[in-house]
């Protein structure tokens, strides 16, 4: 009986696989054998600790410790002597914060800067901290994938404003 379920399972698998010719140009150019972090673009910064927990599948610890790390980043970039939401808020600040993304000279850039500031400290709030306090927290592996996304959005956004050395 065990060799009828696997060929049953053999034939599902090959059946379901995309063929080559039902691709898109697109698809069949791209290697189809790169690792999620390089096709989604996660920030190459990022602790190695990140990628070895979401290799293993412990994707909300790998969410955590990435913004852990943004955090971090964030902290030593401003010298603050607080974390999460409300450093971020701090720091921030679209009117006497330390880290300036934008020149804040007109009303734009001032928005420009007030919207990090509440993506900043909303992802420390929203994301990181339930990784943080519960032990009951599991992302699947495409959430933690979004999660990590915008974790380097926003270390691509201090590393565009000049505040990061990305030498």
């Amino acid at each position: 009986m065990t060799g009828a379920l696997d060929r049953f399972e053999r034939i599902v698998r090959a059946s379901s696989a995309p063929r080559e010719a039902d691709r898109t140009p697109v698809e069949s150019e791209q290697q189809l054998d790169l690792h999620p972090f390089e096709s989604r673009n996660i920030h190459p910064d990022f602790p190695i600790k990140v990628r070895r927990l979401f290799d293993d599948g412990y994707f909300a610890e790998a969410t955590f410790e990435a913004f852990k790390w943004v955090d971090k980043e964030v902290r030593r970039l401003s010298g603050s002597h607080k974390f999460g939401h409300a450093m971020m808020m701090d720091v921030f600040n679209e009117n006497t914060g330390v880290i300036a993304l934008t020149p804040r000279a007109d009303q734009s850039e001032i928005d420009e800067q007030m919207g990090y500031k509440f993506i900043f400290a909303g992802s420390q709030s929203a994301i990181r901290n339930p990784r943080g306090h519960d032990t009951d927290v599991e992302d699947s592996l495409d959430q933690c994938l979004d999660h990590l996304a915008l974790a380097s959005l926003l270390v691509r956004r201090l590393d565009d404003a000049g505040v990061r050395s990305t030498a």
